[in-house]
């Protein structure tokens, strides 16, 4: 299993059957570039069976988290329908492997955006934030992957919930946020954690799906990267984030 279309069925077959598999890297090399080529060839399978793209999520959008894994840059991953949870819905612990959540800001999309562009000018393309919940879940065993690994595997992204929609001025920047799972704080964070301003995110955003040949097209959902260290799920939980003047959103676990 050598060639990068054979990695992205194994990559894909390990999320849809919701099975654990190896690092890519133990085994081989795997440049950052051909692990975005898998990536994308791992999505493409999913919209051939019926899927739809809807957007794209933001990774380590952490200064610290960045540093900590010795990058420079952060990292996207692709969204489809088939990802998003509604609101106040329930998601099943046996679709996942090692699921964990994470408090988000997401952007919705007015104008096409891509390549080198300002703060200003990405929120001119903003129609709405929200406040979000990104269910992350690597089907690497033990939870242990090198960067590459991550890329290839969708950058952990299998599931989005997202609140109601605010209009883009609303302020953003720098919101108190708290994660509850069972009605207990778990995280408490800012959304200034994420690169100092979501926006800045957006910015990356437009930088990187330039890259790929593609751009962030009018209705796209972008969620900008956790706000906070993400919290392990557990059957029977209820999550729950509060955003400082965004308001809240959340969902339960079910075991099977």
């Amino acid at each position: 299993m050598h060639s990068l279309a054979a990695l992205a069925e194994f990559v894909d077959t390990a999320a849809k059957m919701a099975t654990e598999i190896p690092q890519l890297t133990d085994t081989m090399e795997l440049g950052i570039d051909d692990a975005y080529a898998v990536q994308a060839m791992s999505v493409a399978r999913r919209l051939a069976r019926g899927e739809r793209r809807v957007g794209m999520k933001m990774g380590l959008t952490s200064r610290a988290k960045m540093a900590q894994v010795g990058v420079s840059e952060v990292i996207w991953g692709r969204l489809t329908d088939a990802m998003r949870v509604e609101e106040g819905g329930v998601i099943r612990m046996g679709a996942y492997v090692h699921p964990r959540v994470e408090p988000e800001i997401a952007f919705l999309m007015k104008a096409p955006l891509a390549g080198e562009v300002s703060n200003a000018e990405a929120l001119a393309a903003v129609a709405a934030v929200a406040p979000a919940l990104e269910i992350i879940d690597s089907r690497y065993k033990n939870f242990k992957f090198a960067l590459a690994d991550v890329i290839a595997d969708n950058s952990s992204s299998s599931g989005f919930v997202l609140g109601n929609w605010a209009k883009p001025d609303t302020a953003f920047g720098n919101l108190g946020i708290i994660l509850e799972a069972d009605g207990r704080p778990v995280q408490v964070g800012s959304s200034a954690a994420i690169l100092g301003h979501p926006i800045r995110s957006l910015v990356a955003a437009a930088r990187m799906v330039a890259r790929a040949g593609e751009r962030l097209e009018p209705g796209d959902i972008v969620l900008a990267g956790g706000a906070t260290a993400a919290h392990p799920l557990a059957a029977g939980m209820a999550v729950r984030a509060t955003f400082q003047t965004l308001g809240s959103v959340g969902f339960s676990v079910a075991a099977a």
